[in-house]
């Protein structure tokens, strides 16, 4: 992780402030490094639908869980296992719909709303159309915020209770 960070900052002249671990296989070890990273965030654990603060052995990390979930995952219902008989998938319509959804709650509550999205699978011209009407449908509510992770950290930390 050091390696990478620095590798990252090297390239793109800014250190990263930011984690999400790969297939969110967050192991025993990961906030320690995080916290000694210095990382403002993580988006790996599905502890809540909204942002909290890590601990570490019941001590604060200053560390802002931006949390993911399944259900908002593309993958969920587009992916399939190529060595299986595994063949999920859910017509877009109806990911679109239950994206709306979460998003509908999300507004409501005045919580976050965070999509899980790969190019390989929301991004073909059969899927991608869920992503511009989510934009679009969110836009219409009003009053909503589209943020970095980094920008919704820094408030959740600056707005906990």
């Amino acid at each position: 992780m050091m390696r990478s960070a620095d590798t990252l900052e090297k390239i793109t002249g800014k250190r990263c402030v930011g984690m999400r671990t790969p297939s969110w296989d967050f192991s025993p070890h990961t906030l320690a490094l995080e916290k000694e990273l210095g990382l403002l965030y993580d988006s790996s654990l599905m502890a809540d639908e909204d942002c909290y603060e890590l601990l570490l052995h019941g001590e604060e990390t200053g560390v802002i869980e931006l949390p993911v979930e399944w259900v908002r995952d593309d993958a969920v219902y587009f992916a399939m296992h190529r060595f299986s008989s595994l063949r999920p998938y859910t017509p877009p319509p109806d990911v679109f719909d239950i994206f709306r959804r979460e998003l509908d709650a999300a507004y409501e509550e005045g919580g976050i709303f965070q999509l899980t999205m790969h190019p390989h699978h929301i991004g073909y011209r059969s899927r991608i159309w869920i992503v511009e009407e989510l934009i679009r449908h969110a836009r219409s509510r009003g009053k909503v915020w589209f943020a970095t992770h980094a920008e919704v950290a820094a408030y959740a930390k600056e707005h906990a209770a």
